[in-house]
């Protein structure tokens, strides 16, 4: 069993820890750390924004255990290990009608992480979280012992491990839902907003629509305030597809070469000026139509670009999401946006999408509203500008999503998860001496070992 001492980062770079890697290849491998080391956290793919899947100093263990297990081709139940990527599934699966109930905007995350962050996607509306979908999983506890979980048997370690990042244990597998589909795009529809309560307006009409997201223009001001491109659609019919060779052959993904960033890019080329001038023209570019577009496309565009992070250079960047109740979600997105296009602190990755009802798990991240995500460059006045938005969406009783923080105060985190101290009295019982932990855990003071 191999380990290194290296310095590692979340995808979006910033901070950057000295960790040791493990990178069992067998359980018993994983049990063996797990009894030894007096701190861990399990890693996936690294893809966490921030501090969540770092443990400074201490052990990580680099998931690697990738097998399927079993699928029932009848009713969509796949049983695999935690380390299998989503992109596993789908190259797997699609083809024989399947797709992920729920997927993030990347499909490099293990259903471990989709599970410890509990994912949401662009259906959150209709479809829930990911969990809504887990119908059970073996989960590694501190003591060595392997624990069924699911909502009829360790219910209580169940919800304390869905969004709990990876601090009740590790996942070793899972089972869950995958979803039929009869083709491989989606029926999209692009309608061009010019201000925030346009796209908020057309927002209420989201139960016609599966999938549902607006890119928003977050440096635009005045009358265009949150001007936007909403982008909602459906399951694509075969018939519905474009060309003979799709409708012959639905289930079938295009080829397309990625493209890669193979260098950083200089600090100065993401600015507010050439961030701007970008927004105005992917506003400009992207008229009100209605297209049949491939799943990669629609779900994934960030994939294209492989190691796009590094678009904002050596510095890093963070990705800032917080989710809003509806009923103050207009006057704390104004707010927010406000602060955002007032600052020199530019995004030109901001996503604004609705949330359906809240899940049971005490930390899970979505709940009835709205959800704003955008990414911001770093800089060394971020941390204080960023500690302003908290400010603004703990005044309108919003919460930050965990999953991809990286500056967030114990006493915020507090505040805006009111059930922690619930789900710390289940942590407790799961791992009473705190080995698992992370970065993340011991800034928020989830966790207290050094």
């Amino acid at each position: 069993m191999r380990s290194a001492t290296k310095r590692i980062a979340g995808w979006g770079r910033v901070p950057v820890e000295e960790c040791v890697l493990f990178r069992p290849e067998k359980q018993h491998e994983q049990v063996e750390i797990v009894k030894n080391e007096p701190t861990l956290l399990a890693r996936g793919l690294g893809r966490a924004y921030g501090d969540a899947a770092l443990n400074p100093h201490a052990t990580v263990l680099q998931e690697r255990l990738n097998r399927f297990l079993s699928f029932d081709e009848e009713t969509g139940v796949l049983e695999c290990e935690g380390g299998v990527s989503f992109t596993d599934i789908i190259d797997l699966f699609r083809s024989r009608g399947w797709f992920l109930p729920v997927t993030p905007g990347t499909k490099y995350v293990t259903v471990g992480g989709a599970i410890a962050c509990d994912i949401h996607g662009k259906n959150h509306h209709v479809a829930g979280a990911f969990s809504e979908f887990v119908l059970s999983f073996d989960l590694l506890t501190a003591s060595g012992d392997v624990l069924r979980c699911s909502r009829e048997e360790n219910a209580e370690a169940f919800w304390a491990t869905v969004g709990g990042l990876g601090l009740t244990g590790i996942i070793l597998r899972a089972r869950f839902r995958l979803k039929r589909i009869s083709s491989a795009y989606v029926a999209v529809e692009y309608q061009r907003v010019n201000n925030l309560d346009s796209a908020l307006e057309s927002f209420q009409d989201d139960a016609a629509y599966e999938y549902s997201v607006a890119w928003i223009d977050c440096l635009a001001t005045g009358s265009a305030l949150g001007r936007a491109v909403l982008m909602r659609g459906n399951h694509a019919r075969p018939e519905q597809l474009a060309t003979p060779q799709a409708r012959a052959n639905p289930l079938h993904l295009p080829d397309k070469k990625p493209k890669g960033v193979p260098l950083d890019f200089p600090d100065f080329v993401l600015n507010p000026f050439s961030i701007k001038a970008f927004n105005a023209a992917y506003f400009a570019t992207h008229a009100t139509k209605n297209a049949a577009v491939d799943f990669n496309t629609f779900f994934y565009p960030l994939d294209a670009v492989e190691n796009w992070n590094r678009i904002y250079g050596a510095r890093g960047f963070i990705q800032y999401q917080v989710a809003l109740p509806y009923e103050t979600s207009r006057e704390a997105l104004v707010q927010l946006l406000e602060k955002i296009s007032g600052s020199g602190h530019a995004s030109f990755l901001a996503v604004l999408k609705t949330f359906g009802k809240a899940g049971p798990a005490p930390l899970s991240f979505p709940f009835a509203g709205h959800t704003l995500a955008l990414d911001i460059p770093w800089t060394p006045e971020l941390p204080a500008f960023v500690a302003e938005l908290d400010a603004i969406t703990l005044r309108h009783k919003g919460r930050v999503y965990l999953a991809k923080d990286a500056l967030l105060s114990a006493e915020s985190f507090r505040a805006m998860y009111p059930r922690f101290e619930e789900w710390r009295a289940i942590k407790n019982k799961l791992d009473p001496e705190e080995k698992f932990a992370s970065a993340l855990s011991k800034r928020l003071r989830i966790t207290h070992k050094p």
